[in-house]
């Protein structure tokens, strides 16, 4: 029989959750990932997806899926240092590294196995990681598996990294400083040129996170290394294909060498089963089409631009965001549930953001802009969140 009394005490914590306005309500999607789409029996406005270049519902992305499906099956079925390397996770590695301006790529299973994957290889006891104390959670989780010593430095403050360095990187075999390129909850991006010379100056390796930059920075959405111009400047770009890419998936861009080593360490390419064959397929196709033209990326930021500027004309507090990425920060838990709620019934999907996903007191509702919705989509979501956001006294 089940322990009674740990499930008596899950329980309760769920109910603390529900009444502090931190529970998270999963809903239900019921159609494909596109610009609307049916939640819970519902057709609405999709403003909470990462599908920023509107590759979720793409129809070369199916056919591509559809195609491989046919000739090679549906997965490997193994690991990739067994039997599970097929043709085609060689093609993406080879198209991502080539889109990417790296000389080599290591896909994984997920972008959060990117992370997890890299940082526990190339760090251990003996070193340290300087990390942004607003990085994603699948970086904190690599930091910790590497029993490396974490030192956060501010959020974006080259000053306090480069003070942090100057007190410990002595201690020190390796120093890893350590960054998410776009933050995903706030839309800010990382002083990426800043970081690189203060990492020069103490002989530290530079790791960024383009999860949220890739598709959306740089040429054609090559990222963050692009924007800034810092190609050969980077030591690792870790990235993830379920966002702009629509798909799912991540990788490691770095030398051929970092490559080849994790190839040979990093613990989920050796101990967990090779991306499927629809998948690959998919993100091969995706990244075709980003390297034949920048209409989606432009198009995206011609769209992210004309939402921003309403939400703040109307009064909403859009944050410090440089991105797509729109949060609209309220604050109070409850009246953030509640704006999402609302919000729902008059057809706009936005999801709440709340503790622990940000810190406590800047609950926000989270809007993601893509390149497939159409002025007269923004105008409507506009129009409703005005509304819902004069009846709960937020503007």
């Amino acid at each position: 029989m089940a322990n009674q009394k740990f499930l008596e005490e899950i329980k309760a914590e769920i109910e603390n959750l529900k009444e502090a306005g931190l529970y998270v309500n999963i809903r239900t999607v019921e159609s494909a990932v596109s610009a609307w789409m049916v939640v819970d029996g519902k057709r609405v406005l999709n403003l909470t997806s990462n599908n920023y270049l509107g590759f979720a519902n793409e129809p070369r992305l199916r056919e591509a899926a559809k195609r491989a499906l046919d000739e090679y099956g549906i997965g490997p079925a193994a690991v990739r240092t067994i039997s599970g390397t097929m043709s085609l996770h060689l093609i993406l590695e080879k198209l991502l590294a080539e889109f990417k301006g790296a000389e080599a790529v290591i896909s994984y299973q997920s972008g959060f196995k990117a992370n997890l994957s890299v940082i526990p290889s190339i760090v251990s006891r003996e070193d340290g990681i300087f990390s942004d104390e607003l990085n994603h959670a699948s970086i904190i989780d690599g930091c910790r598996l590497s029993r490396a010593e974490i030192i956060r430095y501010a959020h974006t403050d080259v000053d306090d990294l480069r003070k942090k360095l100057a007190e410990n990187r002595h201690r020190f075999r390796r120093a890893l400083v350590v960054t998410d390129g776009v933050f995903s909850m706030d839309g800010d991006i990382a002083p990426l040129p800043e970081i690189v010379k203060v990492a020069k100056e103490y002989d530290a390796i530079v790791m960024v996170d383009d999860a949220h930059g890739e598709g959306v920075l740089g040429r054609g959405g090559r990222g963050i290394v692009d924007h800034f111009d810092l190609h050969g400047e980077v030591d690792i770009e870790i990235g993830t294909l379920s966002k702009a890419f629509g798909v799912v998936g991540g990788y490691a861009a770095s030398s051929s060498i970092l490559v080849d080593y994790l190839r040979q360490k990093s613990r989920p390419f050796l101990f967990s089963s090779a991306m499927t064959v629809p998948d690959t397929a998919a993100c091969i196709e995706a990244v075709k089409i980003l390297q034949e033209s920048e209409d989606r990326v432009k198009r995206l930021w011609e769209n992210a631009n004309y939402f921003k500027k309403k939400m703040k004309e109307a009064g909403f507090n859009t944050w410090k965001s440089q991105t797509p990425i729109t949060p609209i920060v309220i604050g109070d838990e409850k009246k953030t549930q509640e704006f999402s709620r609302r919000l729902f019934d008059e057809g706009i999907f936005v999801q709440a953001i709340v503790y622990p996903t940000v810190p406590k007191g800047t609950a926000r509702v989270r809007v993601m802009i893509s390149a497939i919705h159409t002025k007269e989509d923004l105008d409507f979501a506009a129009e409703k969140f005005i509304k819902v956001g004069q009846e709960l006294g937020i503007i």
